[in-house]
């Protein structure tokens, strides 16, 4: 049995992110090898209004190569007038170079420096599996049904750090009726682009490439889940996970997959990457849960960006992030300390 101990100490991010640490645990890791509920209305969801009227941030300049489709998309986006959270947001410029994206790199700021090397355009995504609407599709015509909105939401990573961030985005749930699901799909696999080209440290053995996250059906439906194509007003930034992002604001970070290729729907839970490689201290569901550490630290705080050694910035964790009264119910009867 795996008894998770309390750890009053948060860990630096070269606690947990160094490259040599995870070569090594892959080593000694290498031989060990759900009910859902209705969905509930989501009170903490923006209220947005038109492109027109004033947000609640000053956008940040766009990336000079974006796709025209996707600027006339934003510029008509629904734009967040008021934050839900209550909370201050994390500066973009701290959104924008604290970060795990282990495909450029396990250092924090690796993703900012190294992410010039992708290819955001053209982008497309096979949408596959269980489904009677599937195919491969340009992220234009993916998008395009749908408006942009505003998505103003806690942050969480598994790291015990955190932020608030305005994310630009469509439901994922009007992907998934568009693809019409076959009745036996009761998860879906998200899967990651695999070129080391693009993305140079799938040379490594950092992790197990392609880097693969799912979520159950319900989970999935729920009207805070978000396919994010932006951040702060303007399209992703390459290190943030451009062109295409999962956001779960409920879950820890590393449940919101990025630089998205492949949505698959299934009958079982696919094994998910950091399942796969460390199933004692990453779990398939990964809900935000100060009630239950991480075996080497304490998940009962988190620092909230931005920070200094001298302004940690300390907060106490919300059950769900914050997202109780919506998600709760997705997961009555299930004992959260056996599914984590």
């Amino acid at each position: 049995m795996l008894i998770r101990h309390h750890n009053p100490v948060a860990p630096t991010s070269s606690e947990i992110t160094s490259e040599s640490t995870w070569l090594n645990r892959r080593q000694l890791l290498k031989g060990l090898g759900g009910a859902g509920a209705g969905l509930t209305l989501p009170s903490g969801l923006i209220l947005p209004t038109t492109a027109q009227a004033a947000s609640i941030y000053q956008p940040i300049a766009e990336r000079p190569d974006a796709p025209t489709w996707l600027r006339q998309k934003i510029a008509k986006r629904q734009i967040a007038t008021a934050n839900p959270t209550g909370e201050a947001l994390t500066p973009y410029e701290a959104v924008s170079t604290y970060n795990n994206f282990y495909e450029f790199g396990t250092d924090k700021t690796d993703p900012a420096t190294n992410a010039g090397t992708i290819k955001v355009e053209p982008w497309s995504v096979v949408v596959d599996g269980l489904c009677d609407a599937g195919g491969k599709f340009n992220l234009e015509d993916l998008i395009k049904p749908d408006q942009l909105e505003d998505r103003i939401y806690r942050f969480r990573c598994v790291e015990a750090w955190s932020m608030v961030v305005p994310w630009l985005g469509i439901p994922l749930a009007s992907i998934i009726k568009r693809a019409k699901p076959r009745t036996n799909a009761r998860f879906i696999k998200f899967t990651t682009l695999l070129d080391p080209k693009q993305l140079p440290n799938q040379r490594s053995a950092a992790l197990d490439w392609p880097y693969v996250e799912g979520l159950r059906m319900d989970e999935a439906l729920h009207p805070l889940t978000l396919l994010a194509v932006g951040v702060y007003g303007r399209s992703l930034p390459d290190q943030n996970g451009a062109p295409l992002r999962l956001i779960v604001p409920w879950k820890y970070g590393f449940k919101s997959i990025k630089s998205i290729v492949r949505i698959s729907f299934t009958d079982k839970a696919p094994i998910t990457t950091w399942l796969g490689m460390a199933p004692q201290e990453y779990g398939f569901y990964a809900n935000v849960n100060p009630s239950v550490d991480h075996p080497r630290w304490s998940q009962a705080r988190e620092r909230r960006l931005p920070m200094s050694l001298f302004q940690p910035n300390w907060k106490d964790t919300l059950p769900f992030n914050g997202y109780a009264n919506e998600v709760a119910s997705l997961y009555r009867g299930m004992d959260l300390r056996k599914f984590y």
